[in-house]
């Protein structure tokens, strides 16, 4: 017999639930960039449209290991996102802007 996901949710220990919770959001902040187009539902040919070059570009891209800035904010707004940097110290934690 199926039953709902809520029910079984429910009856979960909430310490184990937590920590099942924050492990499914820290694999949702550590996607590729091809796991993003995916998980956003586009295809390659559709954000190279939306980017203004040919799909082998957008491929290019997704398997750089190292890329512009610029290139990556225009990919992350084709995608319908905005880019955002920070700087991680010990003591803080700074938002960067970009000059425009």
């Amino acid at each position: 017999m199926a039953r709902k996901f809520s029910e079984l949710e429910s009856k979960m220990d909430p310490a184990v639930l937590a920590r099942s919770k924050s492990d499914a959001q820290k694999l949702i902040e550590l996607m590729e960039l091809h796991e993003l187009r995916r998980a956003r539902k586009r295809s390659q040919v559709d954000l190279a449209k939306k980017m203004k070059v040919a799909q082998s570009e957008v491929s290019k891209i997704e398997n750089r290991t190292d890329m512009r800035i610029s290139t990556l904010q225009q990919y992350v707004e084709s995608l319908g996102g905005t880019l955002e940097m920070r700087a991680v110290f010990p003591d803080a934690e700074v938002r960067i802007e970009m000059a425009s």
